[in-house]
């Protein structure tokens, strides 16, 4: 895929805009974002990348400097995590928004200390994602719930590991400790309904089991993906097996 690029002259009587830079090798994706960028009126689109190269190239000839690096991290040629370092070691102003399918803690972490200002899961995307960069530019650092919990597990865990003997540092709770206080998180019908999503029981088979109807099901599941801060079934049971609440995802 070519590289465009539009540029715009910038009026000083009207609202600053911010050029965005779009990094992803998917197309569908990759025409959602750019179709949001230009309908906000706060907001230009600089041009798109399907590639590490592309966008390394783009960013080495640009005469117009990226506000905004909207950049997946799962390139066909590479890891967005470059793009990233080029992009903020070029144009310190330039503020990286990460939207990957990756959640995972190295990622995360990886993405934050290359210069990314925020970080969205693919499955969590909002719909308007140009009202996601209008509120980064103003100051927001948007992260996906369930990225941050695993970012702030992450913490306590390598606060405790810091301390001498292992031991946690003062107010932070190590891993265990924290699966111990969220063991009243959930309500005993809620966990009843975890442990048989876990055990890869359907909605409609949950509803007969439990002699509840499959809208009831479903609204202890909502339920439950708001207590956990999550948003898909297998999510739910990682993480409530990372706070304790279940003993095995099986």
């Amino acid at each position: 895929m070519l590289v465009t690029m539009n540029t715009e002259a910038h009026d000083d009587a009207m609202p600053r805009r911010w050029g965005v830079l779009v990094v992803e090798d998917d197309s569908r994706a990759r025409a959602f974002f750019e179709a949001s960028v230009q309908r906000s009126p706060r907001l230009f689109w600089l041009g798109s990348a399907g590639t590490v190269q592309e966008a390394l190239a783009w960013l080495a000839h640009t005469v117009t400097i990226p506000d905004v690096l909207l950049v997946d991290l799962g390139m066909p040629d590479g890891t967005g995590l470059d793009v990233i370092r080029d992009a903020v070691a070029r144009f310190p102003g330039c503020e990286p928004l990460v939207v990957s399918v990756f959640g995972d803690e190295e990622n995360v972490l990886a993405s934050i200390e290359a210069g990314a200002v925020g970080y969205i899961h693919k499955d969590a995307a909002p719909e308007d994602i140009a009202q996601t960069i209008v509120e980064m530019k103003a100051g927001a650092s948007p992260i996906s719930p369930m990225i941050a919990r695993r970012v702030l597990a992450k913490y306590r865990s390598l606060q405790s590991a810091a301390m001498p003997g292992g031991a946690a540092a003062p107010g932070v709770a190590p891993e265990v400790a924290a699966g111990e206080t969220d063991r009243g998180l959930l309500s005993a019908r809620e966990h009843e309904v975890l442990t048989l999503i876990a055990r890869g029981f359907s909605y409609a088979e949950i509803a007969r089991l439990k002699g509840l109807s499959v809208h009831t099901v479903q609204t202890h599941i909502k339920n439950l993906y708001g207590k956990l801060a999550v948003h898909s079934k297998s999510e739910a049971v990682f993480e409530a097996t990372r706070l304790g609440l279940l003993s095995h995802p099986g």
